[in-house]
C-alpha cells in the first residue's frame, strides 16, 4: 500500500539529517581554460536552496497539485528545484533539455504548467519562444539566464540569497503534509512512436522504487554516483534519488562527450548507464588496442583471447582449468587494470537499464573487472521491475523482481507487472490508461520476455517491434542488433523484413574498423565514399554477418545489408534521450535503401503516407 513508503521530501530531509554529506551534490566548473574545477554543494546548503527556492515558488502562488516544468540539464539546480516542488506538494513536469520546441510547448500546454524552471542559456531562450502558445503559463524562474534575455524572468540566484533557517523550517513544516498517494510528476514518454503521453506517478510509486530497488547494494562513506543519463527520464532521476537517500555524492555531466573526461576526474564508484554507453566504451577499447603495433598489440590481442577463455569463470563462477586462471592473472596485470583505470578505476558498479544489453558485451566487462548489473523497467513502472545486484545476479539477464513488485508472463509471452511502482495513469488519458491494464489490474508492459527456473527474467523483444516475415516467422531483432554491434566493423544496426520474404539489416560502419583491416591487406582509400563504394569493403562485410550470424536460425539470419555512412542520433530523430531505436522513423528516412534491398524479389509497394 502507498501508506507504507514515505514522499520524496520526507526521504531527502531523513538523508540531510542522517548522512549530513559534506559533498551531496558536484558539478563541472571550468576554469579559464585550465584543467576542470569540480566544486561540492553540501547537503546543508542543498537544503537551504531547496527551501528557498520552496518559498518562492509558494509566493508565486504555487499549491499542491500545481504543475511545475523543469527544463535544465543534469546540474545541481535540477535537483535543487525537483525537492522544492515536491516539498511543495506540486507536481513536476520534467523536460528533456535538448527537446524540440514544438514537443516542449506540447508539453508544457498538456500538463498545464503554472511555472516552469529552466537552467542553461538554450533552455531559457526555448521558453522565451514558446511562452506566448502557453496561456498557463505564469511565471519563468531561470539560473543563469542569458544577459540578453529580457522580459519576466526571475533569477534563481536572487530567490535562494536569502534563504535561512526559518525557510527551512517552514519547508519541514509543509512537506510533512505531503501524503505519499499525491501525485509528484507527470514524465511526457520520448516513445519510439505516436504523441507522447504524460505518466503520472505519486511519491510512492518513486520512493517505493528508490528504496526497494537498492536494498542489496552496499554503500560506502566516500562512494560517487556519477549522473548523466537525461533527469527528464525516471532511470537517471530515480537513480539519483537512491544516491541521495543513502548518502551518495552526485556527480552531474550536463553534456555527455564529457563523461570519459569525467570518469578520470572524479573517480566515481557507481555509474548508471544505457546499452550504447557499453557499447561505445568497447568499441573505443577494442579500437585502441588495434591502433598499437608490435609487441604490445599482441599483448592486447591475447588478452582478449584470454578474457574469452575466462568468461565461464568470471561472468558465471564455473571452474576453469587453473592455467586460465593465470593467465587472466597475467593480462589482468597487463591489460584489464588499464581498462579499468580509463574508466576511474574506483568503479564497483556500472547498471543498464532502458533495453537489453549484448550477452558478449556483458562477458567481457565481467572478465576485465567492470560488473555490469542490469535491471528492467518502463516509465509507468517508476521504472524499475526487475534488477540485478552483487547479491542477486545473473549475467545475460535483468534480475528478478524487486520487493513487492509482482511479474507474470502472458501466453504470448508479454511481460505483465504489479506493485507499488505502478503508475497512476495516463494524464488526460482515461481511454489510454484503461488499454494499459488488464481487467484484473496488471500493466501491459508491451515487452516480451520469460522467467527461467531460477527466477530471472530476460526480455526479448518489444512486442510492437517483433518482426513477422511474409513466411509467418516471428523475428525478434533486438538481440540480432545487439550480436552485430560486439563487431569493431559494426557502429550500430537496424533489422527490417516486416512482412517481407526475409529479414535484412541496415549497418552503420565503423570506418576505424574499415581502416584497421585495409591496413592489414594493404588497401588505402582516399575518401569515405570511395571506401564503402568497392568491392573488396563489401566482401568485408558479408563475411563479417555471415560469422556474427552463424548460431542464428536460418529464417533470423539477414540476407542482404545496406551500409549506411552516419549514425542514428536524437539529435536527427532517430533515438529517443535513452538511445533506443525510433525505428518507424529510420524505415521512413531509409525506404528508398530498404526498397533497393528488396528490388529483385517483391513487387513495388505503395507509399505509405505518415
Amino acid at each position: 500500500m502507498t501508506s507504507e513508503y514515505p514522499s520524496i521530501a520526507k526521504c531527502f530531509l531523513d538523508a540531510v539529517d542522517t548522512y549530513a554529506n559534506p559533498r551531496a551534490q558536484m558539478y563541472r566548473k571550468q576554469s579559464g581554460g585550465q584543467a576542470a574545477v569540480w566544486d561540492s554543494i553540501s547537503a546543508k546548503e542543498m537544503l537551504r536552496r531547496v527551501a528557498g527556492l520552496a518559498r518562492a515558488l509558494a509566493e508565486l502562488g504555487i499549491r499542491p497539485g500545481d504543475r511545475v516544468g523543469l527544463f535544465a540539464p543534469n546540474c545541481p539546480e535540477w535537483a535543487i528545484a525537483d525537492f522544492a516542488i515536491e516539498g511543495l506538494g506540486a507536481v513536476s513536469v520534467p523536460v528533456y533539455f535538448h527537446e524540440s520546441l514544438d514537443r516542449l510547448t506540447y508539453i508544457l500546454k498538456d500538463s498545464g504548467a503554472r511555472v516552469v524552471f529552466t537552467s542553461g542559456e538554450e533552455e531559457a531562450r526555448k521558453i522565451a519562444e514558446c511562452r506566448g502558445q502557453l496561456p498557463a503559463l505564469e511565471h519563468v524562474i531561470s539560473a543563469a539566464p542569458p544577459a540578453d534575455l529580457h522580459g519576466d524572468i526571475l533569477r534563481y540566484e536572487a530567490l535562494i540569497a536569502t534563504a535561512g533557517d526559518a525557510d527551512v523550517a517552514q519547508y519541514r513544516s509543509r512537506a510533512a503534509e505531503v501524503t505519499a498517494k499525491q501525485l509528484a510528476t507527470i514524465i511526457y514518454t520520448s516513445g519510439t512512436t505516436g504523441e507522447p503521453k504524460g505518466v503520472m506517478l505519486s511519491h510512492a510509486n518513486l520512493t517505493s522504487n528508490a528504496l526497494d530497488s537498492v536494498k542489496d547494494i552496499e554503500t560506502l562513506p566516500g562512494d560517487v554516483g556519477l549522473s548523466f543519463l537525461p533527469l527528464a527520464h525516471v532511470y537517471e532521476r530515480v537513480v539519483d534519488y537512491t544516491y541521495f537517500f543513502r548518502g551518495v555524492t552526485v556527480a552531474y555531466i550536463e553534456q555527455t562527450e564529457m563523461v570519459s573526461q569525467a570518469l578520470l576526474e572524479v573517480h566515481p564508484t557507481t555509474v548508471a548507464a544505457v546499452p550504447r554507453f557499453f557499447e561505445k566504451i568497447y568499441a573505443t577499447i577494442i579500437e585502441k588496442g588495434r591502433r598499437e603495433t608490435g609487441l604490445k598489440r599482441a599483448i592486447f590481442d591475447w588478452a582478449l583471447r584470454v578474457a574469452t577463455q575466462a568468461a565461464p569463470w568470471r561472468a558465471y563462477g564455473k571452474n576453469v582449468a587453473w592455467s586460465v586462471k593465470l593467465r587472466w592473472r597475467v593480462a589482468n596485470l597487463m591489460v584489464y587494470s588499464k581498462i579499468r583505470a580509463g574508466m576511474g578505476g574506483k568503479v564497483r558498479t556500472f547498471t543498464s537499464g532502458s533495453a537489453p544489453l549484448a550477452v558478449e558485451l556483458l562477458e567481457f566487462f565481467w572478465t576485465v573487472g567492470l560488473p555490469i548489473y542490469q535491471g528492467y523497467g518502463l516509465t509507468e513502472t517508476s521504472p524499475v521491475v526487475t534488477a540485478s545486484n552483487p547479491k542477486t545476479y545473473k549475467v545475460g539477464t535483468v534480475g528478478k523482481p524487486i520487493a513487492g513488485v509482482q511479474v507474470k508472463i502472458a501466453e504470448d509471452g508479454e511481460i505483465f507487472v504489479k506493485g507499488p511502482c505502478v503508475m497512476q495513469g495516463y494524464y488526460n488519458k482515461p481511454d489510454q490508461t484503461r488499454e494499459a491494464f488488464t481487467p484484473d489490474g496488471w500493466l501491459l508492459t508491451g515487452d516480451i520476455g520469460r522467467v527461467d527456473q531460477d527466477g530471472y527474467l530476460l526480455i526479448t523483444d518489444r512486442k510492437k517491434e517483433l518482426l513477422k516475415t511474409a513466411g509467418g516467422k516471428i523475428v525478434a531483432p533486438a538481440p540480432i542488433e545487439n550480436l552485430l554491434k560486439t563487431s569493431p566493423l559494426i557502429a550500430n544496426a537496424m533489422v527490417v523484413g516486416d512482412a517481407r520474404k526475409f529479414t535484412s539489416v541496415l549497418v552503420v560502419v565503423n570506418f576505424a574498423g574499415i581502416e584497421e583491416e585495409a591496413r592489414k591487406a594493404g588497401r588505402e582509400f582516399s575518401t569515405h565514399a570511395q571506401m564503402l563504394s568497392d568491392p573488396w569493403v563489401r566482401d568485408l562485410y558479408t563475411r563479417e554477418l555471415e560469422r556474427l550470424t552463424a548460431p542464428l536460425a536460418q529464417y533470423e539470419k539477414p540476407k542482404r545489408f545496406a551500409l549506411i555512412e552516419k549514425d542514428f542520433t536524437y539529435a536527427s530523430g532517430e533515438l529517443t534521450y535513452t538511445m533506443k531505436l525510433k525505428r518507424r522513423v529510420i524505415e521512413e528516412r531509409y525506404k528508398d535503401v530498404i526498397a533497393r534491398l528488396y528490388a529483385d524479389v517483391e513487387e513495388p509497394r505503395p507509399q505509405r503516407t505518415i
